[in-house]
């Protein structure tokens, strides 16, 4: 169920484009809308900051350019404090044995941490999922994560993904990913 707590303010994200304005867990409003590129340094500069896996500006203008509304910021008082950024492959069904289709992926997700566990990255992820559904056209979605992230590998479950292999040493340190992926069937 969706809530609308003031004019424009909800509880959930419900748009696939331009702003919206969500009331964090903690009663700070947050808006989500598209990435663009006057936000690059700030991107990136979270993406060095919360993650041990850094992308050079390059990488995330071209997913900018391929899949602007699958690429979502957070801001707070008008501060970029997270990103979601996603693409769309052709590729074989992780439910549905030998099928091709088009899936999204789920290439990378911050969020500052004075800003984290007010919902940010849960409504950014919902936001994302939508419009790979409904803009880009796919029929599932997956991501890499860390075996060792229990609280994202938690927040992907509360979003319906499940661990659908594992691979051995995927990251530069040696540690290994849960590959997790969702059908985007039920997703209105």
């Amino acid at each position: 169920m969706i809530v609308v707590l003031q004019e424009g303010i909800k509880d959930t994200t419900t748009a696939l484009e331009g702003e919206e304005l969500i009331r964090g867990k903690d009663g700070r409003i947050f808006k989500l809308r598209e990435f663009k590129m006057e936000d690059l340094d700030k991107v990136v500069s979270i993406n060095r900051r919360v993650l041990p896996e850094n992308y050079p500006p390059f990488f995330f203008v071209d997913h900018y350019l391929t899949h602007p509304k699958a690429f979502i910021v957070a801001e707070i008082d008008g501060e970029v404090v997270g990103y979601v950024m996603c693409r769309v492959e052709y590729g074989w069904s992780y439910f549905k044995v030998g099928k091709p289709v088009r899936k999204g992926h789920v290439i990378s997700i911050g969020v500052l941490p004075h800003a984290r566990r007010i919902g940010i990255a849960y409504n950014m992820l919902l936001r994302a999922l939508r419009v790979l559904k409904h803009k880009y056209g796919a029929s599932e979605v997956y991501l890499e994560v860390r075996v060792s992230n229990e609280p994202a590998i938690n927040l992907y479950r509360k979003l319906g993904f499940t661990v659908v292999n594992i691979i051995k040493k995927y990251y530069h340190d040696g540690e290994d990913a849960y590959v997790m992926a969702r059908t985007l069937e039920d997703l209105s």
